[in-house]
Parts: structure tokens; C-alpha cells; sequence
């Protein structure tokens, strides 16, 4: 991780309350990188480093008072906005569910069986990294 997406990263998390551990364990299972721009199977894009899907672009778009292009292009290609736009969302779905087990599930996929899964990946990528400890046996 560069230091720029750190220091973003670190920023961002704190700026919404949200716990920087899971952050780095959404980058690393997103894998995007700043400029990113992949299509989804239902014509949606993810966009820059925490893959944000362009879901999410009119509402900040509107928020901001830009075009969504503009939004869009802030999003790809600007790590700060990146990771902002993440926590922003992971702290949405905290505070709509209370649980950070299901914000985490939810930053992906509010469907249950995709988003367990997707905290699954994201808790094994915390503890590869020594972010957590695993439980005692």
C-alpha cells in the first residue's frame, strides 16, 4: 500500500468512525487500484481502489454538486476521494444495522450468502496481515 492510500485510508477511517483494520482488509480484498475502472455483470462499474460501484455516484453526485461524470472521475481517480467514499459507505451500513459484522457484509452485497462470504474474505485478510488474532482453540 502506497503511503498516499495509507495516509488516506487512516483519514478516512477516522473522519467516519470506522475501524481502519477493516478498511485495509476491503482494499486488500477489492484489490483496485487509483484509474481502475471495472465492469459488473449488470452494467454497473467498480471504480478505484475499495472497487466503489457506481451505485453510489448520483447521490454523491447530487451531494457535491457536480455532474456524475465529474463523481465518477473523483472516485476512480482520487485515492482520498476513494477511501472517503468507503468509509462513508461502511459507516452507512453501521449505523443502518448496528453490527459491524453486517456493515462489512453489506459494503458488499446486502444479499446474505454473498455478503458473508465477502466478510469472510475480508476477516481472513485482516488476520493474514495481523490486524486481528484468530480465536483460541
Amino acid at each position: 500500500m502506497s503511503k498516499i492510500v495509507a495516509a488516506c485510508l487512516m483519514l478516512a477511517a477516522q473522519t467516519y468512525s470506522v475501524p481502519p483494520a477493516v478498511m485495509v482488509g476491503i482494499l486488500q480484498v477489492e484489490g483496485g487500484a487509483i484509474g481502475q475502472q471495472v465492469r459488473n455483470t449488470n452494467g454497473s462499474y467498480d471504480l478505484g481502489p475499495m472497487q466503489i460501484n457506481t451505485i453510489w455516484v448520483p447521490e454523491l453526485a447530487e451531494f457535491w454538486g457536480v455532474e456524475q461524470t465529474t463523481a465518477a472521475r473523483w472516485i476512480r481517480d482520487d485515492a482520498c476521494t476513494n477511501m472517503g467514499v468507503a468509509a462513508w459507505i461502511l459507516r452507512r451500513h453501521l449505523d443502518e444495522t448496528g453490527s459491524l459484522s453486517k456493515a462489512i457484509a453489506h459494503y458488499h452485497s446486502k444479499t446474505p450468502s454473498r455478503g458473508y462470504s465477502y466478510k469472510a474474505k475480508v476477516v481472513e485478510a485482516m488476520r493474514r496481515n495481523g490486524l486481528i488474532r484468530s480465536a483460541s482453540r
